[in-house]
């Protein structure tokens, strides 16, 4: 089975670079009566989402900063886009932050990213807080396509090539990795794989709906609402199980293709900050997952609860970048 999904260890967690940089908000105000980010009297708290609206780290971040505020965790939550490069333009931002009530949004995405466009920040230059969720990807193709199965898409990538395009996230991220196992698994040079990645889940979207790509991959609560409408055909899912969006679609391993991918996602805090502020906003983030709203909030978006905080997240966070580094490797998106 070839699964980029691996659990924790209990080695020592990733080392957080503690850099500064010019750029930068002005101050936010805070107390620190206690642990709690409700107690601690955190005023205003920024969520970078380094993506353009419209995809799974914007619905994540947008879904903390209504559960932060409806909850009064935080007096105000504001949530940046800053999109591009796989969210390596947002990583470099955050790694210049000055304004330590900052946390942004990050997931497998980026770890390929960093090393797809050889990014000067790296994830050596944030703090790990909390791994939050994890789903399964799902493939889908137009409407009115041919093809009826995952095996279909391949078998036609093997006899067309380039001809075939699939479009998907950023380039190095879950999306770009699932379609590049799923030729590898079927004996197709994953080289001539013709990709097309879009920053934000909108603009992958409209190019599905347009019938300008043969196929797309991305995260199943993404794609459901217009699976469900009959506007997109759902071929495959790449979790161990079936997505609860979406029952009726199989699984790959259902099709006989030995891929399984789940994409997690979790927030970071800048490399500068102390050991208290790590704890401060490490507190916020757990308080902000055992509300009601949060569980509801999974729930909608079918994400698995894959909660982890601290020198857990970060070791996991340090496994990652190695774990991932080969498969781009294996599957020649990078040398």
């Amino acid at each position: 089975m070839i699964s980029t999904r691996t659990r924790r260890g209990s080695l020592a967690a990733l080392a957080v670079a503690g850099t500064l940089a010019l750029a930068g908000c002005g101050s936010l105000t805070e107390s620190a009566d206690s642990d709690s980010g409700a107690d601690a009297g955190i005023d205003q708290l920024k969520i970078i989402v380094p993506a353009d609206p419209g995809g799974g780290w914007d619905a994540t971040g947008r879904a903390m900063q209504g559960v932060l505020q409806d909850n009064d965790l935080v007096g105000n939550a504001q949530v940046v886009n800053v999109g591009g490069a796989g969210g390596t333009i947002g990583l470099a931002q955050l790694a210049n932050e000055r304004e330590e009530n900052t946390l942004m949004v990050m997931g497998l995405v980026m770890v390929g990213a960093v090393e797809t466009n050889d990014a000067e920040a790296t994830l050596e230059d944030v703090t790990p807080v909390a791994e939050l969720t994890e789903e399964p990807l799902i493939v889908v193709a137009p409407a009115d396509s041919p093809y009826e199965s995952v095996s279909d898409l391949v078998a036609d990538q093997a006899d067309r090539g380039q001809g075939v395009s699939v479009a998907g996230g950023s380039a190095g991220g879950a999306d770009h990795i699932l379609a590049g196992l799923l030729l590898q698994d079927a004996g197709v040079d994953p080289g001539g794989l013709n990709y097309i990645p879009y920053s934000g889940g909108g603009e992958s979207l409209a190019a599905l709906l347009g019938s300008k790509v043969d196929a797309g991959i991305s995260g199943v609560a993404e794609y459901a609402p217009q699976v469900e409408s009959g506007e997109l055909k759902a071929l495959g899912v790449s979790g161990a199980e079936r997505s609860e969006l979406l029952p009726d679609v199989p699984t790959l391993a259902e099709q006989g293709i030995d891929v399984e991918l789940t994409n997690w996602r979790g927030v970071v805090a800048p490399g500068s900050i102390d050991d208290s502020k790590a704890d401060e906003l490490t507190q916020l983030v757990t308080d902000m997952h055992g509300t009601e709203d949060w569980t509801t909030a999974l729930e909608e978006n079918a994400w698995a609860d894959a909660f982890v905080t601290g020198d857990e997240f970060g070791t996991f966070l340090d496994s990652e970048v190695t774990r991932v580094q080969q498969v781009l490797r294996d599957i020649g998106l990078v040398e």
